[in-house]
């Protein structure tokens, strides 16, 4: 029996060291890393922060609980009655009976209070953050309007008063509960004769307890007073008129007799009875209930509820007001939209840049398209598209851009051995990049960035095209070694490289070989004969990963996108975001946060792997509390690179919340509010073959004075189909993050998304198409609906592609332009947008196309400047010169020449004129 709890104590021991040696691994690690990164002061400022929670709230506990016990054990007569005896503990149990004795000695007590005190300090070092909130508070400038303390009171100060208060009770209730075991322990709790009988002095010490956590819980009471404004009992989030007029009252009222409660307690402590004290407990549980649960109850079946619009509409104000704050929405500017029935060939001339920027491709086929015909060898992946601008060849593009990185999950098996996963494959290489406007004869994207090693159609370089740090490296690898990196595959052969870079972290001795083997309990680390005195380990890859490895307290964007910077090197931009669920009267977000700002945004090079944290909102108070913490992590955004902060651009998860959020609270006034009666909804459109909520999307517009980039997404009335609304977010320059709302007039019926699908479903032509395709063995693709401003007129524009059942190489076949009630269907944006424009036939296919000598001699002067004479020509010479001036028209679609354009399109429709008179 004894050397099995010798084997039990042996055992915890060795728990206990292993445990102990890996945090001490971890945390020897992790300090090289940073150190390398050079944010060491970060870490170390969590880390003894950390340290310092532990050993204060150790020290806390152990002294209120060792005093209480030791207090237990003095006030406890010893008793020379034998443990077993007193428990009736049969012989065969002998040494049960001497453990209980164990228990009750000081010396065991003294060694549990601290095992138990270092267990409750390590469990709040979780807790730095708050502590840290607390002490470097900021005001904000902004008071709330029931209690008129600033808003910082509610981000920083209760939050730290409710974790101390809470910690206390905890703490002084676990405390009682131990005190009650030694008691018993010592037989001063004890049954005689089936009557439970317990001594004077245990009375005395846990009643004065109880009146030290009754004390605690009127603190309690005087904090929830403040939660009131976090309140989900009315018609809105935050205090309600029955929180006000009820629980309020009954919150001051309960302070009041918790002190009585513990005071009476303290007076009649020594006496004989403990009557007026349980008197007191009941009486404030009986007062909690009456006036925190049914007294509320009552006056809002009997007063809100008949008058509740009146009664509640101060308190609706107070909701629409903090929410709009506490989500950014109080700078989204209203306008009107007056919209014009249909959109002008000049209006089109004026915009050449947002037409030629129309979305033909959608990220998701595009991304298994990129994968087919760009992937090259298995191990290759895209992990995203993303959607960019940039100036390329002199014009301002939109394209879709996406990393080729190096997913080991895809290597062969039987090449996935050590060497190769940790020193061979190492990197990604290079990018795919095309224009959203532009399209193959084949169907396929038109690529100005492709290929290994990256060619380049365009003004674009890439000169450092390896990734080592990115969306798929999850895992380490080492470099600077006796192994070969693999660099990229070049026909039947493979070309290896040598990291040149200064990422990774030093592996310059043995030391740390070992701690490193042991962190990840990979030996072939240690044994390994490929490392040289210059290697180097690069850790925590995945960019995420990375960002949340130094600055833990961020919330990070699920959508980092790469950058390609005017030298060729690769970055990715991450968007980071400050965000509470203590911000007073604002209504949550999905039940999660009530506050949220996009105040941080991240580069991170994709060789080197530095990152760097640029602050952007000066006036975020939780961003300004975290410089103060560390004030060595951020950098003005004014010192970000020009060429990286070009591609900032608003980020969408943060756009799709607000929109969410605007739904509703674009309505100010609070009956209307209270009515829902101009609630609105995103709408929903047809995606591949299902129905889905619209995303917003990216595009370039014109809405100042030139074209800008921008995120776009409208809105519907609720239950109603038409458009109402659309919202959109600059990203440019000076503009950036002004959040613009333009309103379609009322009187008039603007055709939203699905409106539009419809529309195309019902067309005869669209649809006997889509079911051809479906017949002969294709899946066709339905892409975005995408909703276009341009000037006063709205264009929808909705790609379609076809991709075979068995294969995995979407293509684009057509695309559908809308405009009022009328859509077309083309093979090219332009002659598209020209038909759904100035309504011309559609050319028969089969007709032989005009020679190119033709379609020059329409373009010149005197034959495009001459009248039409009724009958001087045949119908067949009229059709082939029509069919030579539409030839023409888009030809010079395709050169940008609308001046030309316009004229062919005139000549166009006088010689349908003439034909049409010729054959009535």
């Amino acid at each position: 029996m004894l050397k099995r709890k010798v084997g039990w104590v042996l055992a915890g021991l060795l728990l206990l060291g292993l445990v102990t040696n890996r945090a001490l691994i971890n945390f020897y690690v992790n300090f090289i890393w940073f150190k390398t990164l050079n944010y060491l002061p970060v870490f170390t400022k969590i880390f003894f922060t950390r340290i310092e929670i532990a050993l204060l709230f150790s020290l806390l506990f152990f002294f209120l609980l060792y005093l209480n016990l030791l207090l237990a054990a003095r006030l406890s007569p010893s008793s020379e009655q034998d443990f077993s005896e007193r428990f009736q503990i049969p012989p065969e149990l002998y040494q049960l009976g001497k453990l209980l004795k164990v228990l009750t000695e000081p010396r065991f007590l003294l060694l549990c209070s601290l095992f138990i005190a270092f267990l409750v300090g390590i469990s709040q070092m979780k807790r730095w953050e708050i502590v840290l909130a607390y002490f470097n508070r900021v005001n904000v400038g902004i008071a709330d309007p029931i209690f008129q303390k600033d808003i910082g009171f509610y981000l920083f100060s209760l939050p730290f008063f409710s974790f101390i208060q809470n910690w206390l009770s905890g703490s002084i209730f676990f405390i009682t509960l131990l005190t009650l075991a030694l008691y018993g322990l010592k037989g001063a709790i004890r049954i005689d004769f089936n009557r439970l009988r317990v001594e004077q002095y245990v009375k005395n010490h846990i009643l004065a307890l109880i009146a030290v956590f009754i004390l605690l819980k009127a603190w309690q009471y005087r904090l929830n007073i403040y939660g009131l404004l976090f309140s989900s009992q009315g018609v809105v989030f935050g205090a309600g008129y029955a929180d006000i007029h009820a629980r309020l009252i009954g919150l001051k009222a309960l302070i009041v007799l918790s002190i009585l409660c513990a005071v009476s307690i303290f007076t009649f402590l020594w006496q004989r009875t403990i009557k007026p004290a349980l008197y007191g407990i009941g009486a404030l549980i009986g007062v909690s209930l009456i006036l925190q649960s049914i007294y509320p109850t009552i006056l809002q079946k009997m007063v809100v509820e008949p008058n509740e619009i009146l009664k509640e509409s101060p308190y609706i104000e107070h909701n629409i007001k903090y929410t709009t704050l506490a989500y950014g929405l109080t700078k989204i500017k209203e306008r009107k939209f007056p919209l014009k029935e249909s959109l002008t060939i000049e209006e089109v001339k004026r915009n050449k840049a947002i037409i030629k920027n129309i979305r033909l491709w959608d990220p998701r086929p595009l991304k298994a398209t990129y994968r087919q015909l760009q992937g090259l060898r298995l191990y290759y992946d895209f992990p995203n598209v993303d959607i960019d601008r940039y100036e390329i060849n002199g014009e301002y593009r939109q394209v879709f851009l996406s990393a080729r990185e190096l997913n080991q999950s895809k290597i062969p098996q039987k090449a996935r051995t050590w060497i190769n996963e940790r020193m061979k494959y190492t990197h990604g290489y290079g990018v795919v990049l095309s224009p959203v406007g532009e399209v193959t004869r084949e169907g396929f994207p038109s690529l100005l960035i492709k290929d290994i090693p990256p060619v380049s159609e365009s003004n674009l370089k890439v000169k450092r095209p390896e990734i080592y740090y990115g969306e798929l490296t999850d895992n380490y690898c080492i470099v600077k070694t006796k192994t070969k990196e693999f660099d990229y595959p070049k026909g039947d052969k493979n070309i290896y490289t040598f990291y040149e870079g200064k990422g990774g972290t030093p592996i310059s001795s043995t030391f740390r070989k070992l701690l490193l083997s042991l962190k990840y309990l990979d030996f072939k680390l240690l044994l390994t004969r490929n490392i040289t005195p210059e290697s180097r380990i690069m850790l925590y890859r995945n960019i995420r990963e990375r960002c949340q490895k130094i600055a833990p307290f961020l919330h990070y964007d699920q959508d980092p996108y790469l950058v390609i910077s005017s030298e060729g090197k690769l970055f990715w931009i991450l968007d980071a975001y400050t965000v509470s669920n203590m911000y007073p009267y604002a209504t949550p977000y999905q039940k999660s946060f009530n506050y949220i700002r996009n105040s941080v945004k991240i580069i991170i090079d994709a060789y080197h792997g530095d990152v760097s944290f640029y602050l952007l909102d000066n006036e975020d108070p939780l961003i300004n509390v975290y410089q103060k913490i560390f004030p060595t992590l951020f950098k003005p955004f004014a010192q970000m690179p020009l060429d990286l902060k070009k591609h900032i651009r608003y980020p969408e998860t943060l756009f799709k919340i607000q929109a969410q959020i605007y739904r509703t609270y674009h309505m100010r006034n609070p009956e209307v509010f209270y009515n829902k009666e101009d609630y609105w909804d995103i709408p929903r459109e047809i995606y591949t073959s299902s129905e889905q909520q619209m995303e917003p999307y990216y595009m370039i517009l014109k809405i100042e004075e030139k074209e800008e980039f921008f995120l776009l997404l409208p809105f519907t009335p609720t239950g109603k189909n038409n458009m109402i609304a659309w919202l959109a977010a600059a990203c440019d320059g000076e503009n950036y993050g002004n959040l613009l709302l333009y309103k379609f007039p009322k009187d008039k019926l603007v055709y939203g998304p699905m409106q539009i699908e419809a529309r195309i479903d019902q067309n005869p032509t669209i649809s006997e198409q889509l079911t051809l395709w479906g017949q002969r063995g294709s899946s066709v693709i339905r892409g975005n609906l995408l909703v276009i401003p341009i000037e006063q007129s709205i264009l929808y524009a909705e790609p379609l592609y076809l991709k075979a059942e068995q294969g995995e190489l979407p293509e684009f076949k057509r695309i559908i332009l809308g405009q009022g009630n009328r859509v077309v269907m083309g093979e090219s944006l332009d002659a598209t947008l020209s038909s759904l424009l100035t309504g011309t036939f559609k050319i028969d296919p089969h007709l032989p196309p005009p020679s190119r000598g033709e379609i020059e001699d329409v373009s010149s002067p005197p034959h495009l400047r001459g009248r039409i004479e009724e009958g001087g020509e045949s119908v067949s010479a009229l059709v082939r010169q029509a069919l030579n001036y539409y030839q023409a028209g888009v030809e010079s679609l395709k050169k940008g020449d609308w001046a030309k354009y316009g004229e062919t399109q005139k000549l166009l429709q006088q010689t349908l004129q003439a034909i049409e008179k010729r054959t009535h």
